[in-house]
């Protein structure tokens, strides 16, 4: 898959946390009614996948999902610190 193009212009751009110009680009194709994630490293697309529209809600409930998990955890941890015994001054 060896595509070498610009930077993408249209859809969304999203960085690697891990740095070294990786990115996830998101891009609707209304025509194909898919959106394509694909995976880019500096301006090589080296991956994509093809999700159709009518499962886009899926996508969106899990990511939905995953989030609130980690919210609820990150809640409970400041929770328990709050709660710890404080030195007395």
């Amino acid at each position: 898959m060896d595509q070498r193009r610009p930077p993408p212009r249209a859809g969304s751009l999203l960085p690697d946390l891990r740095g070294g110009d990786r990115a996830l680009r998101v891009s609707w194709h209304r025509e194909l009614q898919v959106v394509v994630l694909s995976l880019w490293r500096e301006n090589l697309c080296v991956a994509t996948f093809r999700l159709g529209a009518d499962e886009v809600p899926d996508l969106i409930a899990s990511l939905r999902v995953g989030l609130d998990q980690a919210y609820d955890a990150a809640r409970e941890r400041v929770e328990r610190v709050d709660h710890l015994p404080r030195p007395a001054s």
